[in-house]
């Protein structure tokens, strides 16, 4: 996936730090390690990786059982693109600007 086309929502980086820290996992390790960190069910975690992987932002090679997912895009392409727009929303583009308010 292209390091500008990532356009993570807030549980969509839940699911990738986890891959991100370890990886490949299986589903059931991510259901898991979800439920502990953010309290979600098991189909809300089910759900979220189908959702990616459809999105092109995890990998599942193969269809064998148990589903092995690793990210399809690296932590470092997705932070680069939350800073650019985090910078180009509340500073209107401006490292200058975000550099005086800090």
């Amino acid at each position: 996936m292209s390091g500008e086309n990532i356009n993570l929502t807030s549980a969509e980086w839940n699911v990738m730090e986890c891959l991100w820290t370890k990886s490949p996992q299986t589903a059931m390790r991510l259901v898991a390690q979800l439920q502990r960190q953010v309290g979600w069910a098991k189909s809300t975690t089910m759900t979220m990786l189908t959702r990616m992987e459809k999105k092109g932002l995890l990998l599942c090679p193969g269809s064998e059982k148990p589903r092995h997912y690793t990210p399809a895009v690296r932590r470092e392409d997705a932070v680069r693109q939350e800073t650019k727009s985090f910078v180009r929303r509340v500073f209107r583009g401006s490292v200058g600007m975000m550099m005086s308010s800090l």
